[in-house]
């Protein structure tokens, strides 16, 4: 999993008087946004965006998918991939871009915890028989729906209102070895 404690670096791209945004405050940008979009790269070498709902759990950004997806085969050529998140305002607010690796979950265990994890982060939107993600958790649990998590290996927080910064987060991945 993710060390706790990343190195925090400031851009020098940030105002004058600015300090790093604490990690406590992308953790909590991760953890709390509704949004996310998930960039990848086509086997042809094109860009793909695509918004996507998503969960913070254990230091890692879990979304699922269906096999058949452009993500999902993105994914099964070229593992790397940015997901960000924030607000498209420049009003007080910290825009999050998180770098790493999609990496597929399986086994029941964590299945369900990302299961009910999204279920209590997404309520009756999530389960509501009229809505668009009707029975996903259940689909999550039983394997129907691919899952990853992607594991920073680098965050870049854009904060700004009263003063920009450019907050670097480096994490180690105790998976590489």
């Amino acid at each position: 999993m993710v060390n706790s404690k990343p190195v925090t670096t400031l851009s020098s791209f940030s105002s004058a008087e600015a300090v790093p945004t604490a990690w406590t405050r992308g953790n909590a940008e991760l953890r709390d946004a509704e949004v996310y979009w998930l960039s990848t790269v086509r086997p042809d070498g094109r860009p793909h965006v695509t918004p996507l709902l998503g969960i913070w759990l254990d230091g890692a950004l879990c979304f699922c998918t269906g096999s058949d997806e452009r993500k999902a085969k993105n994914l099964a050529d070229n593992q790397r991939c940015i997901v960000t998140t924030g607000r498209n305002t420049l009003a007080d607010g910290v825009d999050i871009v998180l770098e790493g690796e999609a990496i597929r979950v399986e086994g029941g265990a964590r299945l369900r915890r990302v299961a009910d994890t999204y279920e209590s982060k997404y309520g009756a939107r999530f389960t509501a028989p009229e809505g668009t993600w009707f029975g996903l958790g259940d689909a999550i649990r039983g394997g129907e729906a691919l899952v990853y998590e992607v594991v920073p290996a680098t965050v870049f927080g854009f904060e700004k209102g009263a003063q920009f910064s450019q907050t670097r987060w480096r994490f180690s991945d105790d998976r590489s070895g």
